[in-house]
C-alpha cells in the first residue's frame, strides 16, 4: 500500500455512531485518509452505502465490524476484517447479539424511567432505523436529548456506565469464539483497544496468548485509551507472537471527541489483512 493514510476502526449510524456511512467516508476523504474501515457492532448493515460512497469518493474501504464479546467476565471487543458477512454460523451468532443488547437496552430504560423523564421511544429515536444495532450510545443520546445530562460522556460516568445502578448485564459472545467464528468466515480477527485501563479489566498477556493460539491477527496498539505503557507492552507482545499491529481513531462522529485518523495503521499490516482476508479491500 506504500506511504498512505489508513484509519481501520470507526462507526456509523449502523450502530453507535452519528454519521452514515456516507457521511463517514466523506468525512474520511476530507480528513486526508486513503482507506477507512467501516466496523460498526455487531453488523454489517452499512456496508453497501459504504462501498457506493468510497467509490465515488476515491477513498479505500475496509469492511468491518466489533464484536462486543467476553473473556472470563471481562468486556472485550474484537475487530473482524474482511469477512464473509453470509457466513451461516457468523450470522446466527451476531443476531443472537443483537437480540442480547437490546433486551439489555430496554431493561436498563426501564430501570431509568423510574427515575428520570425517559421512555423507551426516546431512545429508539436516536437510532438510525430499525436496522441499527441499539445499545448503550444510545440511551445517553436519549438522556442528551431530553436534558438529563449534558453530553454523551457525563450519561457514562454516572447513569449508563457499567457500574452504575441502571447497568444491565447480557451474555455477549466468548472471545475464543469470536475468534474462531471469524476466521472460519474468512476474516482478520483483531483485538480492539486491549490497553483500555480507564474501561475496566483488561487482557492479560495469557489471555492474549490463548487467543493467538486460536488465530488471533493482531492488536490495535496505537488507541487513544492507550497509556504509552500499554502501547508499548501490545507492540512487544505482537513482535513476540508475530501479530499485526494496528492504529485506529475508533471514530463515533459526535458521539466521542476521538477524530478520524488520529492513529493511524501502516500501508504493510493493510497488506497482511487483505491478504489474509475473503473479502477485497475497495479501491
Amino acid at each position: 500500500m506504500g506511504d498512505v493514510r489508513i484509519d481501520l476502526h470507526a462507526h456509523t449510524t449502523a450502530s453507535d455512531g452519528t454519521t452514515s456511512p456516507t457521511e463517514l467516508v466523506s468525512q474520511a476523504h476530507d480528513a486526508g485518509l486513503d482507506v477507512v474501515a467501516i466496523t460498526d457492532h455487531d453488523t454489517a448493515v452499512g456496508w453497501d452505502e459504504a462501498v457506493d460512497a468510497a467509490r465515488l469518493q476515491g477513498v479505500g474501504l475496509v469492511r468491518g465490524m466489533e464484536m462486543s464479546t467476553r473473556y472470563h467476565g471481562m468486556s472485550v471487543h474484537l475487530l473482524a476484517y474482511l469477512h464473509d458477512r453470509d457466513n451461516p454460523a457468523l450470522v446466527a451468532e451476531l443476531a443472537r447479539t443483537r437480540e442480547q443488547r437490546a433486551a439489555r437496552v430496554r431493561a436498563m430504560v426501564d430501570k431509568l424511567a423510574r427515575d428520570y423523564p425517559l421512555t423507551w421511544d426516546d431512545v429508539v429515536a436516536q437510532a438510525d432505523g430499525a436496522t441499527a444495532v441499539l445499545g448503550r450510545p444510545h440511551i445517553a443520546d436519549a438522556l442528551v436529548a431530553a436534558g438529563i445530562v449534558p453530553d454523551r460522556s457525563a450519561a457514562f460516568e454516572h447513569l449508563v456506565s457499567t457500574s452504575g445502578p441502571y447497568y444491565v448485564r447480557y451474555h455477549p459472545t466468548p472471545t475464543d469464539q469470536a475468534v474462531a467464528l471469524v476466521r472460519a468466515a474468512g476474516g482478520v480477527p483483531v483485538l480492539a483497544h486491549p490497553g483500555a485501563e480507564s474501561r475496566g479489566q483488561i487482557l492479560p498477556d495469557d489471555a492474549i496468548a490463548t487467543l493467538v493460539d486460536i488465530g488471533l491477527a493482531g492488536v490495535e496498539a496505537h488507541h487513544r485509551d492507550h497509556s504509552p505503557v500499554q502501547v508499548a507492552r501490545l507492540v512487544a507482545l505482537a513482535s513476540r507472537w508475530d501479530l499485526l499491529v494496528t492504529g485506529a481513531s475508533d471514530f463515533h462522529g459526535t458521539g466521542k471527541p476521538n477524530r478520524l485518523g488520529e492513529n493511524l495503521t501502516t500501508g504493510d499490516v493493510l497488506d497482511a489483512i487483505a491478504a489474509q482476508g475473503v473479502t477485497c479491500v475497495v479501491m
